[in-house]
């Protein structure tokens, strides 16, 4: 009885180990890698440089170009022309 009783103490035990200690050492490297190469310059913040390029109106129209888009998209095509669309005009 000792002895099952040892037994089913050490199963319970080996229960508990981690089974994947090399894994779990380098979990989440991969995404740490991702995000490291998809910053082209970590250090951006720190330069005093303007940014080269559009002026400030220009670029400032240009968005609000680009948000009107969203507002009011564009009518649709008729490509196939389905209905006679030409014989109405």
């Amino acid at each position: 009885m000792t002895k099952i009783a040892i037994a089913l103490l050490i199963g319970l035990v080996a229960g508990c180990s981690s089974v994947t200690p090399h894994y779990d050492a380098r979990f989440g490297d991969a995404v740490r890698e991702a995000k490291r190469k998809m910053v082209i310059n970590p250090d951006a913040g720190k330069n005093s440089d303007p940014v080269g390029g559009m002026d400030g109106k220009a670029a400032r129209e240009s968005i609000i170009l680009y948000q009107g888009t969203y507002k009011a998209p564009p009518p649709a095509i008729n490509v196939i022309n389905i209905g006679g669309g030409i014989a109405d005009k």
